[in-house]
């Protein structure tokens, strides 16, 4: 990597955690980050995180922490990057850098007739999982009917025991776990559009995590991300992790209040 470094041209100058290297935070989550015991780093934020690395003449360096650590590790000056399907929010951007939009995360409807509407929810036992941005409309709209979980594989369980008839998931995780034997049995459809249910009509948008203060550092994120998304590889990273390209269509920066 010596010879591989002196024949590099970073695309853009600025400065990080350890120079000539790209520290990223990661937890297990796939199919947007995970990490191996050999410290080799996969899923589609890791993958952005490479190109990125790649055309700034970086060397990853991968910090495996718990979720919960995750961001606190980019606020503390000890990562340079957070990856994991992290939503670009109101909250989040007052203590933290949100790059350029890199996805969307897509509301996922799980059942076994492959429904795909929110109209097909009402009347049925729903479980969702809690913390998601359609949870508020669907108890709204659901009442008691609705079930929350405190994460997909308790509302996996519950499913495929018929205690709930449809579960309401991020379409990515399910896509994942499908490809790889679970969910035997169930339909993973991504939301039609439904003026009820916003999140339906307008995803969360995902985003790196970086230092509020690494304005050079921001711009050249930035740019990487938006060079992804011109050149249509970001779409290739979604569907060679499982997930549909269509997600790579973002649309303008925003952020969820």
């Amino acid at each position: 990597t010596t010879a591989l470094a002196q024949d590099c041209t970073p695309a853009h100058e600025f400065t990080t955690v350890e120079a000539g290297k790209l520290t990223v935070a990661i937890y297990e989550y796939p199919p947007f980050s995970s990490v191996s015991a050999d410290g080799q780093i996969g899923g589609v934020d890791s993958d952005i995180a490479k190109a990125i690395a790649e055309a700034n003449c970086l060397e990853i360096v991968p910090v495996s922490v718990d979720p919960a650590a995750t961001i606190q590790y980019v606020i503390s000056g000890k990562a340079d990057i957070a990856v994991g399907d992290w939503y670009r929010t109101e909250e989040r951007s007052k203590v933290l850098g949100l790059s350029y939009p890199i996805y969307l995360d897509q509301m996922g409807i799980y059942s076994k007739d492959g429904v795909s509407k929110v109209e097909d929810l009402i009347g049925k036992k729903v479980g969702t999982v809690s913390g998601f941005l359609w949870v508020t409309e669907l108890q709204a709209l659901l009442g008691d009917n609705l079930q929350l979980y405190p994460n997909p594989v308790a509302l996996a369980q519950d499913l495929a025991a018929g205690r709930v008839e449809i579960g309401v998931d991020s379409y990515g995780t399910g896509a994942y776990a499908q490809a790889n034997g679970g969910y035997e049995g169930i339909q993973i459809k991504v939301a039609e559009p439904d003026d009820r249910v916003q999140a339906s009509i307008q995803a969360a948008q995902s985003a790196l995590l970086y230092a509020k203060d690494n304005a050079a550092f921001g711009a050249a994120l930035d740019a990487g991300i938006q060079e992804l998304h011109a050149s249509g590889k970001m779409g290739e990273i979604l569907q060679a992790n499982g997930l549909d390209p269509s997600g790579a269509d973002v649309g303008e920066p925003r952020l969820v209040k």
